[in-house]
């Protein structure tokens, strides 16, 4: 019996053991990570459109601002944090001006058909509008012809939009 049982043991100790590191693993990776199935890229902890970043910030400072907890704004199932009143009143007088193309995924990838989410550190404000990219190389990509990645996206977000929860 104790033949039998000192493998079983064993098994089931190494079993453990690998699915307490894949537990840890998971606990423990990007947790600014948004979730893939909203409309608008949100931190899946907080609910914070494009991480808590003041998206009116990238026009008025040129560079990306966290918001505060103070001036915050529900819009589009999220909430949007600014850095100051005036940046939440602009913003809520037309959302559409100042919010992230496509949601705050990467154009890039939304050109191949796949909803990644952009980073709030890695962006650019093209033609008047913000775009949020996965990695500095999508965003040097987009750089290298603007119009062509934003075709591709085009034809592509009302597929990968469809996909996505309201």
């Amino acid at each position: 019996m104790r033949q039998f049982l000192r493998p079983l043991l064993l098994t089931l100790a190494v079993t453990g053991l690998y699915a307490g590191v894949a537990v840890v693993i998971g606990m423990t990776g990007d947790e600014s990570r948004a979730a893939t199935t909203e409309r608008v890229v949100t931190d899946r902890l907080t609910g914070l459109a494009i991480y808590g970043y003041d998206p009116v910030a990238y026009f008025t400072e040129s560079e990306p601002r966290e918001g505060v907890a103070a001036y915050e704004l529900s819009w589009a199932g999220a909430t949007w944090r600014f850095s100051n009143e005036g940046n939440r009143d602009a913003f809520m007088q037309d959302p559409s001006v100042y919010e992230p193309r496509y949601g705050g995924y990467d154009p890039v990838a939304i050109g191949t058909g796949v909803p990644t989410p952009g980073h709030p550190g890695v962006w650019l404000v093209h033609n008047q509008r913000l775009y949020v990219f996965h990695s500095e190389a999508n965003r040097a990509l987009f750089m290298t012809s603007p119009a062509e990645a934003i075709q591709r996206a085009e034809g592509h977000w009302a597929q990968v939009k469809a996909q996505l929860v309201p």
